[in-house]
């Protein structure tokens, strides 16, 4: 079982005590503090140690991205779920980049609490085992982290020669019948199927294997050389 120590960071104390409730039903969890304000937090974390903090983003003193950006700096070993009301997307972004684990707006409902906090459990569980890991384990823990998929989503945050709509047609190639073959498929014949060449085929599964979405292994046919080959997680 784990043992999750969260600290919520909100200046509300009703729905302060809401995300307690909502945090305290899910199994592993448990609240250890509740700051109401952004120099209260850092208190908080510096006595507690938490594991995870559920972060507001605006406060009378202004808003939590600096705390976040300033936990980063510091190498605090705690991971962020921003919960707010702000649709911006500039705050999104900088989240995202700041490396919270999910961003959650308000007004919470139920379901998605409880299913961020199950999915923050297992990625919590998986990092803090002592197995040795290959490389489909540590794609597959990415893959737990909601906000690896919202920032593949907003194409602001695509790296350089990554085209959205090329992309969106490499991520339906793994949706066909095609996909679910055992040796999965190459760049070469990505590159067939989207209309590309082999090498512009080969940087967007690399990038989606940089974000989790998929894994590379090497495939042993029974004649020629060994091949990369690309399968969805």
């Amino acid at each position: 079982m784990i043992d999750v120590k969260v600290v919520i960071v909100e200046d509300d104390a009703r729905i302060a005590d809401l995300h307690r409730r909502f945090t305290e039903r899910v199994p592993g969890f448990s609240v250890v503090a509740i700051a109401q304000g952004l120099e209260d937090a850092k208190t908080m974390i510096r006595l507690y140690n938490p594991d995870l903090i559920l972060l507001d983003l605006y406060f009378p003193e202004g808003t939590s991205l600096d705390m976040l950006r300033e936990i980063r700096a510091k190498g605090i070993e705690t991971d962020v779920i921003l919960i707010t009301a702000a649709r911006e997307m500039g705050p999104l972004k900088e989240a995202l980049r700041g490396g919270v684990f999910d961003y959650i707006i308000k007004p919470v409902i139920l379901d998605r609490f409880v299913t961020c906090l199950e999915k923050f459990g297992e990625y919590f569980r998986r990092l803090h085992s002592e197995e040795a890991i290959e490389q489909k384990d540590v794609d597959s823990i990415r893959n737990l982290n909601p906000a690896s998929s919202m920032s593949e989503s907003c194409p602001e945050t695509l790296p350089k020669g990554i085209d959205p709509l090329t992309l969106k047609k490499v991520k339906a190639a793994f949706g066909k019948d095609i996909s679910g073959r055992q040796e999965g498929l190459s760049a070469e014949e990505m590159g067939e199927i989207i209309g590309a060449s082999r090498s512009t085929a080969r940087r967007y599964l690399e990038y989606l294997v940089s974000i989790g979405s998929i894994y590379p292994d090497v495939v042993y046919g029974t004649v020629g050389r060994p091949e990369r080959k690309y399968f969805k997680n």
